[in-house]
């Protein structure tokens, strides 16, 4: 006869067969609050940028094509502010920004931010590789009173860098400027951007800027639509309009004999803005242009050569 098996053994292989159901409960509250890895991001379909390969001093324009359609995309880079705009179609941004002449290669993350229209906000972060650029070395030699200011030249200098940090200061949230930049003057190079310069063997500088072949009186024209925030005599830059393209991004003209613009002026691409000439830091007449974004300057020949979107 057999024996009847106990009850214990098999209770207790049922209890732990039963289903956790709190712990299943806490798992899903859980699974609600936090996303999926990539959730989010996914809403960015792809970053880009060109040139593809971004080198020291060169300026670039930043391309963010969204699955989502954000009501604005802002970013992060190097420290400075990179503010997108659509041309209509919310899921294609561009951002028009570069890399100064004196920043160490290497990589840089490119945060974004996309602010979605419920108000929810997207971030995404890209690496950003900054490659190294060649520039030569040079000496010149230019009147003593540009290497050694007098107390009455240095007050001037001071009063010019108030005058400039306003210039550069002046707010314009949306791009002023449409297509590609163009040179503003129809010359050879006599001086390229990066170069690093000794005036007199004591002061060290580098040139910020490009400099052209140009005798006395030839037009300077606007390399691109925009607005004159700054159009005066100053000591180093001798007569010299800067324009502003919008957000921050300008170009500047150094040296010119006269100027044909006044601050607060509308300007179009190709508009004559002033004649080329010997004025300021100079030794002889020629046009020096430079490309002013933030703080950074950049090489204005690779502007030149950068593709960039018609804007309506």
């Amino acid at each position: 006869m057999y024996a009847l098996r106990k009850p214990a053994r098999r209770s207790a292989e049922i209890e732990y067969m039963r289903p956790n159901y709190k712990l299943i409960a806490m798992l899903l509250i859980v699974a609600t609050v936090v996303p999926a890895a990539g959730t989010e991001t996914a809403a960015f379909a792809s970053v880009s940028w060109n040139p593809h390969e971004i080198k020291v001093g060169s300026p670039c324009l930043f391309k963010v094509e969204m699955a989502a359609l954000p009501s604005s995309l802002k970013g992060k880079w190097q420290g400075r502010d990179v503010v997108f705009f659509s041309t209509g179609q919310r899921h294609v941004w561009y951002a028009l920004a570069g890399v100064d002449v004196e920043t160490t290669p290497g990589n840089y993350q490119l945060a974004l931010e996309a602010t979605m229209p419920d108000g929810r906000v997207i971030p995404s972060v890209q690496e950003v590789r900054v490659w190294p650029s060649a520039y030569k070395t040079e000496k010149l030699k230019v009147p003593t009173r540009f290497v050694q200011p007098d107390a009455e030249a240095l007050k001037k200098i001071e009063a010019d860098k108030e005058l400039k940090k306003k210039a550069f200061s002046h707010e314009s949230p949306e791009p002023e400027w449409s297509g590609m930049f163009h040179p503003p003057i129809n010359s050879t190079v006599s001086e390229a951007f990066g170069t690093r310069r000794t005036f007199n063997g004591k002061l060290a500088s580098i040139h910020r800027g490009l400099d052209y072949h140009a005798l006395e009186g030839t037009p300077i024209l606007a390399a691109n639509t925009g607005t004159v925030v700054l159009a005066g005599d100053l000591f180093y830059e001798g007569n010299c309009v800067i324009i502003d393209h919008g957000q921050q991004f300008m170009t500047l003209y150094m040296h010119l004999s006269r100027i044909q613009v006044t601050e607060g002026e509308k300007v179009k691409e190709g508009q004559e803005i002033g004649l080329s000439g010997a004025t300021g830091r100079a030794t002889g007449p020629h046009l020096h242009v430079a490309v002013h974004w933030q703080g950074a300057y950049l090489d204005p020949a690779q502007l030149w050569m950068l593709s960039l979107p018609i804007l309506p």
